[in-house]
């Protein structure tokens, strides 16, 4: 973690090295990078969010590029990865029963929408993924893109959070 007054006087390419782990979309990042300095935590996440906004369903294939399925153990050993590994600690190690669950769930998502499941992991239990997993499949491709679209950007605040302090 780095404080902000830290983060606001890099070099723009160590800034980006840090904040790219958050999504796996460097325009985001490089303009979040650009935005500094930052007189506050406040407005640096203020700046983030507003960033998010203008995704689109092209941004959101984009970022699943870097995302593995939910309940499956990231591959690689990219900072992302390692996220990603944290992230979904309480559903990698739970029994055989959900996993298979959540494996067949997962075949059903990307069957119907044709991408990853993407849900925000962290402080949620395997079964409300599952819960979750299961409501969204009702959903209209238009519906499941705004909330995926939602659960990405909550997923990437929540890692900025993870990086700079105040």
């Amino acid at each position: 973690m780095i404080a902000l007054h830290d983060f606001n006087h890099l070099p723009h390419e160590k800034a980006l090295a840090l904040i790219h782990p958050c999504v796996a979309l460097p325009g985001w990042a490089d303009a979040l990078a650009l935005g500094r300095p930052y007189d506050s935590r406040d407005k640096l996440f203020s700046t983030a969010n507003a960033l998010t906004q203008n995704w689109d369903e092209a941004a959101l294939a984009q970022a699943l590029s870097a995302h593995p399925r939910i309940g499956e153990k990231p591959a690689g050993s990219q900072a992302e990865a390692a996220l990603s590994r944290q992230e979904q600690g309480a559903v990698n190690d739970r029994d055989a029963a959900l996993a298979r669950a959540l494996r067949e769930g997962n075949a059903r998502y990307e069957a119907r929408f044709g991408r990853v499941f993407l849900i925000r992991a962290k402080g949620r239990s395997g079964e409300e993924i599952l819960q979750a997993l299961h409501a969204r499949l009702e959903n209209s491709d238009a519906q499941e893109i705004r909330a995926a679209l939602e659960q990405l950007r909550e997923i990437t605040l929540l890692r900025l959070e993870g990086v700079i302090s105040e």
